[in-house]
């Protein structure tokens, strides 16, 4: 009950800050743009573009986005808790879905900041800030209990983090061949009497 009680103590907290028009303005257009992990998508794949040395890491980073995207709208399904409401104030923005637990505009902006931090260093110096606003963000709109960001948040750190093996390693190139065998000659011989 006291984990409840301070819960929506902070996301009261947070949505008041919305009565501020400069800083209502900031958490919808950070909502919109998030929205279905839409900013780190094509940021993913602007990085792609021209960053020529790197362009696979971004479209796996971008994959790995969208996968952290993916679970927690799953997560969702499961869970299917209820967006909060604030006795007398409203939310900032319009919602895709009626479920909160857990944010995936969180999810994906974590995600973001772990895959694409690891890219560049420039990543890791961008990236990180604009993901916690993002997160910031769903609190003052009123559309997401702190509790649902941190797990959100969680949900898409890890599953960059479990990616990112896959996300730095370069093409397979194609297996090489071995040589025709003689009739009668072992493999080993083969190597030998080249």
């Amino acid at each position: 009950m006291r984990y409840r009680d301070a819960d929506h103590r902070l996301l009261a907290a947070l949505r008041d800050c919305g009565a501020e028009p400069r800083v209502a303005a900031v958490a919808r257009a950070l909502s919109f743009a998030g929205e279905h992990g839409a900013v780190w998508l094509a940021g993913g794949a602007l990085a792609a573009a021209v960053d020529r040395e790197r362009r696979a890491g971004w479209l796996r980073g971008a994959a790995l986005v969208g996968a952290a995207h993916l679970a927690s709208m799953g997560v969702k399904r499961v869970v299917r808790r209820s967006r909060p409401r604030l006795a007398a104030r409203e939310p900032l923005v319009r919602t895709a879905g009626r479920h909160s637990f857990p944010s995936s505009h969180a999810t994906s902006a974590a995600a973001a900041a772990v895959a694409y931090g690891a890219l560049r260093p420039a990543g890791a110096r961008l990236v990180p800030p604009l993901a916690a606003a993002m997160c910031v963000s769903r609190l003052v709109a009123g559309v997401h209990y702190p509790s649902d960001v941190l797990v959100g948040a969680l949900l898409g750190g890890a599953t960059a983090r479990l990616g990112a093996g896959w996300m730095g390693r370069a093409p397979s190139p194609a297996p090489a061949r071995l040589p025709a065998r003689p009739p009668g000659r072992p493999r080993a011989a083969l190597g030998a009497a080249s």
